[in-house]
């Protein structure tokens, strides 16, 4: 077995081509694992059928034993839970994350991919993609994620124009088997279907994305899920129109409290000063958002918070705050 450093902990059998490198069989023990981008000198294009598949029979190929620092816990991706894939990758086998339960975030680069069946069967935890857009054939990929998983997905698309965060609302499915008639009924629930089906000719259209908003706030839709969605919008505003941009502000005006304590728990004081300057907070939100960072032991948030109490609502100098 040869041995190479790299990026991440990996066992991996491979095979070499002419253009580069396939890997059949990969098991790390790292929960966070950064493929290898090259090996020999190859790029690695592809992984194979049921490439990272837990408990699979080892594949035949080279075997090639990648080191980067501490080699703890065991060598098996039941365990794993952020990956990232290399940014020369082109093609990717059937089954090739089947039952990598654990796995809740992946990150994307580069250009267009082909996409085996089932490539996601059973990875239940996964709702968190990074994308790096080097091109326009980018979203091709955030498509092919978006049609396959119907759960919340969570998005951040990094592009040469800047970045931009993306919520993609969970909805269900159901077929219902209606005996008397002799088919089955197709049931939709959930406000989050048109936004994982407003592609055309898999490509996303911000403005189109944004279109979406006014029919989903009239669904039933879950209100933290609306929260985050229009905080993503604003924070980082990739092609926001000036129409989105208010619809979205004034979302957050009519759910201020529950924002600033949610950015509060989050421990984003950037966020808090970034939504602060642009809204007019009443005194119960900002001592709401004061004490979910007390509780948070955030003592930079709670003075932010308190500063900004203090500058709306000046008290008198018998007054006293506690951090």
């Amino acid at each position: 077995m040869e041995t190479v450093s790299g990026p991440g902990n990996w066992r991996l059998s491979v095979r070499r081509e002419r253009d580069g490198v396939v890997i059949l069989g990969a098991v790390t023990c790292d929960r966070r694992a950064v493929l290898p981008e090259t090996l020999f000198g190859l790029p690695v294009t592809a992984l194979g059928h049921h490439a990272l598949t837990p408990g699979r029979p080892w594949p035949q190929g080279e075997e090639v034993l990648v080191t980067w620092g501490p080699q703890t816990g065991d060598w098996d991706n039941r365990k794993l839970e952020d990956l990232v894939l290399p940014s020369s990758l082109s093609r990717v086998g059937d089954y090739a994350l089947l039952n990598c339960g654990t796995l809740k975030a992946l990150r994307l680069h580069g250009g267009p991919v082909f996409w085996g069946g089932a490539v996601l069967m059973n990875c239940r935890s996964l709702d968190t993609l990074h994308l790096t857009r080097r091109g326009p054939d980018q979203g091709e990929t955030l498509a092919w994620f978006a049609g396959e998983l119907s759960r919340e997905l969570d998005v951040t698309v990094e592009a040469p124009g800047g970045t931009a965060r993306l919520l993609f609302p969970e909805y269900t499915e159901l077929y219902e088997e209606n005996c008397p008639a002799h088919h089955f009924d197709y049931f939709i629930s959930g406000a989050g279907y048109p936004y994982h089906h407003c592609f055309h000719q898999k490509k996303l259209n911000f403005k189109d994305y944004d279109a979406l908003w006014p029919g989903f706030l009239a669904m039933e839709h879950n209100g933290e899920t609306a929260l985050r969605l229009a905080w993503y919008r604003l924070r980082w505003p990739m092609e926001l129109g000036a129409e989105a941009e208010a619809a979205y502000l004034d979302y957050l005006r009519s759910r201020l409290s529950e924002a600033l304590v949610w950015l509060a728990g989050q421990g984003d004081s950037a966020g808090l000063r970034f939504l602060l300057d642009r809204v007019e907070p009443d005194r119960a939100a900002l001592s709401a958002a004061c004490a979910q960072a007390r509780a948070r032991e955030a003592p930079a948030l709670v003075a932010l918070l308190l500063e900004e109490q203090h500058r709306r609502f000046p008290q008198k100098s018998a007054d006293r705050f506690l951090l």
